[in-house]
Order: C-alpha cells, then structure tokens, then sequence
C-alpha cells in the first residue's frame, strides 16, 4: 500500500521500516528535519536492535523516504498513520494537541487531495478521541470520504521489530468498513489474530496493558523485597509462579466482575500483608488490595440502594458459583448492608443447603448473618416475583435461564457478568458493574 507516517519517533520509526520491508511504499513525516534528513538517507535517528539494516535496506530499495511536508504525503498515499507523541500534561493529563494538530493538517491536505483517504491512529490516546479525531478530520477535509480507525502498537524497546512481527493480536478499532479492511491489508504478512472492536475499547486497551505490566513488575518487585527479608531468594518464588501458565498466567480472575472472597484470598493476602509488616518492608501496591476489594463492595451496595427498593432478591451467596463457601463472600458482606440500610432481602442459593453448612463455614455465617435460613428461599421464580430489585451475585448458567425472560421487566443489578457482552441488552433497568 501508499502509505504516510505522522511521527517518526520509536513507533513510527519501526513501524516505517517494518513496512517498508514488507512490500509498502512509506512516506515518513516529521517536524525534525534533522531526524527527516537521516532517515532519507536510511539511517535510523534511534537505537533498536535490527533497525539501522531495515531502514539501510529499505532506502537503497527506494521503498521508504521522508519528509516536512503534509500535502506531499497524503498525496502520495492511500492511508495515514499518526504516531506523534502525546506527553503528560503536570496534572497527568495526556497532551493531544500534536494529535489534534496533525488531524487538521491531514484533513486540510485531504481536502486538497479530493479523494477517499483512510488514516489510522496509532498514539496512544485516552477513549473517545478517535471519536473527536474524526470530528476534525471531517470538518477540514469537507468529505465523507474519510475513513478512521485507532490500532494501538504493542512494541517493547530493544525487541521492536520481533514484537511487530509476532504480536498477540492485530486490534482495531473502527466501525468503519473501509477502514477495517484498509488495516487489514496493511498487515497482512503479519501472522496474529485480527481483533475488530469499536475505538473507544481499543483505546482503553492500550492503557490498561500498559498498567498491567506496571503491576506486574510493582508486583514482583513487592514480593521480592518479602522474600529477601524472608532469607528467600525472590528470583525462584517468582519463577515458579510463572511456570503455571492454567492460573498465574493465564486469562483466570482477569474478568472484572464483583469482589473476591472465600477461605483463601483474603486470607492469604491479609498473611502476606502480616509477613510484610513483619519485616518493615513498604508494600504500597499489595497493601491496596483489601482496600480496593472492598470498595467494590461499596459500588454494588450503592449499585442497589440507587435503585431505591424495599425488597431485594439476591441470587447466589457463596464466594462464587459450585461452591457452598460462605466465607468472607462479598454476597454475605452485601446482604448484611442492605438489611441494614432497612432493605427486606431474600436469597435464592442452590449451591448452599443450610442443613449442611458445618465448622468454620457455619461459624461464620452465623456471626455476619445470625438467621440467615430465615432468608433462603427454594423456588426462584416466586423470589424474582416477589423482588423490587435481582441482585446477581455470579455467573451462574442457572441464574441466567430464569432470569432470560425476565430482562425487560425486571430492575436487574449484574455484579457477575451473567449476560456476555454480545447480549447488548437494552433495557435501562438492567445495571452492570462494569459493563
């Protein structure tokens, strides 16, 4: 394909030679004349392992140049990838001002150019500005024939180009169709899954995988200075973990939904806590955990009293589904305030016959709810009859067929994700925690 650069920092650099490699003819441009002038002559302005021969190879094959000019490169391609910086303002703010610049720029030359054009975001930006992005792009190029997608790039420094060629996934995120299949094109030597999804979830994406390496890392680092006050060596706590790729790394417990519980978690993280504080060893990150588990617990509470009912069904009170452990269950820990914020409550578990709760399940059970028999109900139908408000506690398959004729009728809170995200349900009493 014709392609053009907007920004020929490390993503755009890499990028402009990856393709160029692969067949595209790139156009790469740039404010820096000095970093435009090296790259025309197939040098590379940055330090990357396997660059400087991509960007040599690829200047003598005359399949990559660069320029200051706008115009000049939107005519001479077919899509635009915009891969300028957007710094933090003092407040933490993203600064998309070199964005939103060059989309006017972009748009203005479109305009000039008096054809279809399909750009592509590739910086970084919080959800919604591709929304505003295209917005801007309209209004200067005074065409419908713009064509707008946000794909965010996954490159690590020093792996850059292996990381281009071997990523998890190939995201974009469009609704448009010339778009999507203009990205498509653009990397299809790349061998990865296509995923299509709309702008604003590709935007956040990139934010959120960023934040969950910082964890990791902040993670390990916690665990390490643990272990090290321990007489443990970190390194080998930290390396058999990673070899479980079912639990440690893996899509498990990655789902957000309502709050962990059972006999092992809180547990087990107030233990880890103890041995931490043991040592005088600061674990800012570990030390949120309760913190934050627990106010999850605050927003399905409001979730629910927002919806001001007198009687609430709560479906599922276990920790989570196949499992009749009531202990430290967040369902135990909302039921318990929402009778005391004077709600009547009545509570459908399958999973928990009372007859036969023994030991430190039934010691706590009956310490945080001390008759909770009298609130268990057999028939779960005559419960999502008799209730102002569902409460769904888990994703329990059972929970979902009787509640599946019930959606448009009923004021439904969702704290377990039992409807997928494909359910797109409409109805406005239906409340998702995170969905």
């Amino acid at each position: 394909m014709q392609t053009s650069i907007f920004g020929l920092g490390y993503v755009g650099t890499v990028t402009m030679a990856c393709l160029a490699r692969d067949g595209h003819q790139v156009v790469g441009v740039d404010v820096n004349k000095d970093k435009v002038a090296a790259l025309a002559a197939g040098s590379s302005p940055i330090a990357e392992p396997g660059l400087s021969d991509l960007l040599a190879r690829a200047a003598q094959q005359g399949s990559m140049r660069a320029t200051t000019r706008v115009r000049e490169a939107v005519a001479a391609s077919e899509i635009s990838l915009v891969s300028v910086g957007t710094p933090s303002r003092a407040n933490g703010e993203p600064d998309l001002s070199f964005v939103e610049r060059v989309c006017h720029e972009i748009g203005e030359a479109v305009r000039e150019k008096g054809a279809s054009h399909t750009i592509v975001i590739r910086s970084t930006v919080p959800p919604g500005t591709t929304a505003r992005c295209e917005t801007i792009l309209r209004d200067e190029s005074g065409s419908s024939g713009v064509h707008l997608a946000f794909n965010p790039e996954f490159l690590r420094e020093g792996s850059a180009i292996l990381d281009y060629d071997d990523p998890p996934y190939t995201l974009i995120g469009t609704e448009d169709r010339v778009a999507e299949a203009n990205v498509r094109e653009l990397y299809a030597s790349v061998a990865a899954p296509v995923l299509v999804v709309e702008p604003a979830v590709a935007e956040l994406v990139k934010y959120v995988a960023n934040a969950w390496h910082a964890a990791k890392i902040v993670f390990a680092n916690e665990i390490g200075r643990i272990a090290k006050q321990s007489g443990v060596d970190g390194r080998e706590v930290m390396d058999i973990i990673t070899q479980d790729a079912k639990l440690n790394v893996s899509p498990a417990y990655m789902r957000p939904g309502f709050a962990y519980g059972g006999s092992c978690l809180p547990k087990d993280v107030r233990g880890l806590l103890f041995q931490a504080q043991h040592h005088h060893v600061p674990v800012p990150l570990l030390a949120a955990l309760p913190v934050s588990n627990t106010q999850q617990i605050d927003a399905a509470v409001a979730a629910v009293l927002a919806r001001r009912p007198r009687r609430v069904a709560v479906l599922g009170l276990a920790f989570k589904t196949n499992t009749d452990d009531l202990r430290e269950s967040p369902a135990v820990a909302l039921v318990k305030r929402l009778i005391g914020e004077g709600c009547e409550v009545a509570i459908y578990a399958p999973d928990v016959d009372e007859s036969r709760i023994i030991g430190t399940n039934l010691s706590y059970i009956r310490e945080h709810l001390p008759h909770f028999e009298a609130l268990m109900v057999d028939q779960v139908d005559s419960l999502l009859n008799w209730g102002d408000v569902i409460v769904v506690t888990s994703a329990d398959g059972g929970f979902r067929k009787a509640l599946a004729d019930r959606l448009q009728d009923r004021v439904i809170v969702d704290l377990g994700g039992l409807f997928p995200p494909t359910a797109r349900i409409p109805d406005p009493d239906y409340f998702g925690i995170a969905w």
